[in-house]
């Protein structure tokens, strides 16, 4: 049977304010995200001829702009082995973990919201690193639940593909702590292994979704987390 390969691939680096946790910043790469999405590309170029994948040519992006200029990248160099031009579509399922109305303050200033507010407590020192951790104001999502709901956009993209002849991969471009929690939903991943991985800019990895509803790892290096620093996205 032919199978079904979903390549996910994290964004580059882009001009992320400094002590800021939200995702949601509207920042372009940087020349390193644009050189590390480039280098990705031809990654998965050469993991699609080695496997004698089909592409798909719809990119789907998350609508953060360092997203879409990756998958233009991307785009851009794999051509040549889509059956007509590739094209990027941008979903706000694909979105990191947003903060709400909190968005696009610092830590500190978050953290400070927090203590003069007298409906919520102030956050644990981890907060950031918490997956199961949602600030406690409009809008805010925590770590599982920017997972869970890409985790429901792979499930729906993946599960409507015809099983054809030929092997068949579609490329996600999104966010590292959004896709390793979508992982934790759809089995690839135990929850302790969330903490302790992270996802290389622009470096792909795919997963298989199975007959049945299953998934599995089929390529790609997680990332291996250096202590207990906060991440960025």
């Amino acid at each position: 049977m032919a199978r079904l390969i979903a390549a996910l691939v994290r964004h580059g680096d882009y001009h992320q304010s400094p002590d800021t946790p939200s995702a949601h910043q509207p920042y372009p790469l940087s020349s390193a995200g644009e050189t590390q999405a480039r280098e990705g590309a031809q990654l998965l170029y050469d993991m699609i001829v080695r496997n004698d994948w089909t592409l798909l040519p719809a990119i789907d992006s998350s609508r953060m702009l360092r997203a879409w200029q990756t998958a233009v990248i991307f785009a851009d160099r794999l051509a040549d082995l889509a059956s007509s031009t590739p094209c990027i579509e941008s979903h706000d399922e694909l979105a990191e973990r947003g903060v709400g109305c909190l968005a696009n303050l610092t830590r500190a200033q978050i953290e400070e919201v927090l203590h003069q507010d007298p409906r919520v407590s102030d956050p644990p020192a981890d907060w950031k690193m918490d997956s199961h951790y949602r600030l406690p104001l409009q809008g805010a999502e925590s770590l599982l639940d920017a997972g869970e709901r890409v985790a429901a956009y792979l499930e729906h993209c993946m599960s409507a593909l015809p099983r054809v002849n030929n092997d068949i991969v579609k490329i996600f471009v999104g966010h590292g702590a959004a896709f390793r929690h979508a992982a934790y939903h759809l089995g690839v991943l135990g929850i302790e292994q969330v903490g302790q991985l992270s996802m290389y800019h622009c470096r792909p990895i795919t997963i298989e979704y199975l007959a049945g509803g299953q998934w599995r790892h089929v390529g790609g290096e997680w990332k291996q987390r250096s202590g207990q620093g906060s991440f960025t996205d």
